[in-house]
């Protein structure tokens, strides 16, 4: 019996999800690089060497960071640029996600998704490596939703706008933006949560693709068109 295959994703999801992954791995490495300059992190709106900090970063080594060799300027280069590519990335694919009825249809939680029972069983599956137990193969599961979720509409939105509110020219034009995160120290700390947070799911999302079927993975995410697993 031929396998089948079914379109799976949109133009709109595979242009953002290689837009993204660039941005993404681009900024934390540049991030990783401005880190390095000063690597400790503070609550407030004051934080400098002798202040007592909540966290001490380690030095990243060179293979982490971009450039490789110490820059704080360059590094800062890459940073903002790229910070701009996936703000304005998120914001057009947001637009064309709910134009399509993306989020809608296919990354909507409904209650039976967080139910114990359906997240445990889920849970159990992953832990078995079977990813494809749902009663239609082709949607997302619940762990994958709320991943999808927990990243799209908090975790890079919490990067974005915890980036602007450590640029001195968006504090002259929105003052209010570093109070409601409660000073630019908790700013900077909450940025580095949130690409923490970005960093790990991005690890755990290679490796769940590699052992799901990486090329049937990656081939959707250049055609758009995913092959069934049996």
């Amino acid at each position: 019996m031929p396998a089948t295959v079914i379109y799976r994703h949109r133009i709109a999801t595979r242009l953002w999800h290689w837009v993204n992954a660039v941005a993404i791995f681009i900024l934390i490495g540049s991030g990783l690089g401005i880190s390095n300059a000063h690597p400790r992190l503070y609550w407030g709106h004051y934080g400098a060497n002798f202040d007592h900090a909540w966290a001490q970063l380690p030095r990243f080594p060179a293979w982490l960071t971009i450039p490789a060799s110490y820059n704080l300027a360059i590094s800062r280069r890459w940073h903002l640029f790229f910070a701009l590519v996936l703000a304005l990335s998120l914001l057009a694919y947001m637009i064309v996600s709910l134009l399509n009825r993306h989020f809608q249809r296919d990354l909507a939680v409904r209650g039976r998704d967080i139910s114990a029972a359906h997240l445990a069983a889920d849970v159990r599956a992953h832990l078995d490596f079977r990813f494809h137990d749902p009663e239609a193969p082709c949607d997302y599961n619940a762990l994958q939703k709320l991943s999808y979720v927990a990243i799209v509409f908090v975790a890079i939105p919490l990067v974005i706008l915890t980036g602007l509110a450590l640029s001195p020219a968006m504090n002259a034009a929105w003052p209010w933006l570093l109070e409601v995160f409660g000073g630019r120290q908790s700013a900077r700390s909450l940025h580095f949560i949130a690409m923490a947070i970005i960093a790990l799911f991005t690890v755990v999302h290679l490796a769940l693709v590699i052992l799901a079927g990486w090329w049937n993975g990656v081939r959707s995410m250049l055609t758009g068109r995913w092959r069934v697993p049996e």
